[in-house]
């Protein structure tokens, strides 16, 4: 696996489209999602050495800054990331629910990491800007306290930029409820 991922977050499709076209072609890196995301934004995350992925990152930023929204580097991103990504993660029990809500794709990327490499959790969906006008958010679960860390931590790290929209966390929810998020 690659050591390090990165995204680039643009206000429209079209400059996130030369974006995406510029990166692949600036470093050796792999494309993990470019696509429109809420309301007609366009992300672009990739995968490669970390080296290639600010070589690509900051190639980005000097040609596309103009329609930057957002952008991140991660070097040595928390494994449980990718698959909260896709929504695959397996959890057999949710203890204490978390949830972060960004008001930007990238920022929640880095929230996720952050909140994984803090505290005992797991996270099991990272929802990144579609159907929420633009916003994301991540789900996790752990222990009561765990998953209070966790939330303030990943909380105070992106609201240093502004891109904190809300947090909550929920002892013991509902099996009921539990069940229409996974």
């Amino acid at each position: 696996m690659k050591n390090a991922i990165g995204m680039v977050e643009y206000k429209t499709v079209s400059t996130g489209i030369k974006a995406a076209d510029l990166i692949v072609k600036t470093a050796e890196v792999s494309l993990i999602q470019a696509q429109t995301v809420c309301p007609g934004k366009y992300i672009v995350l990739y995968s490669g050495d970390l080296s290639a992925v600010r070589a690509a990152t900051d190639a980005a930023e000097k040609q596309y800054g103009e329609g930057l929204i957002d952008t991140f580097v991660l070097g040595n991103p928390h494994p449980s990331i990718f698959k909260a990504l896709t929504c695959t993660a397996e959890i057999d029990s949710i203890q204490a629910l978390g949830v972060v809500e960004s008001f930007t794709a990238a920022s929640i990327i880095v929230a996720a990491d952050h909140a994984a490499k803090t505290a005992q959790v797991d996270l099991f969906e990272v929802r990144v800007a579609r159907g929420m006008c633009g916003k994301s958010y991540l789900l996790l679960t752990g222990t009561v306290a765990a998953v209070r860390e966790a939330v303030e931590s990943a909380a105070a790290k992106i609201g240093e930029e502004g891109n904190l929209i809300d947090t909550a966390v929920i002892p013991n929810p509902s099996k009921d409820f539990v069940m229409t998020l996974v």
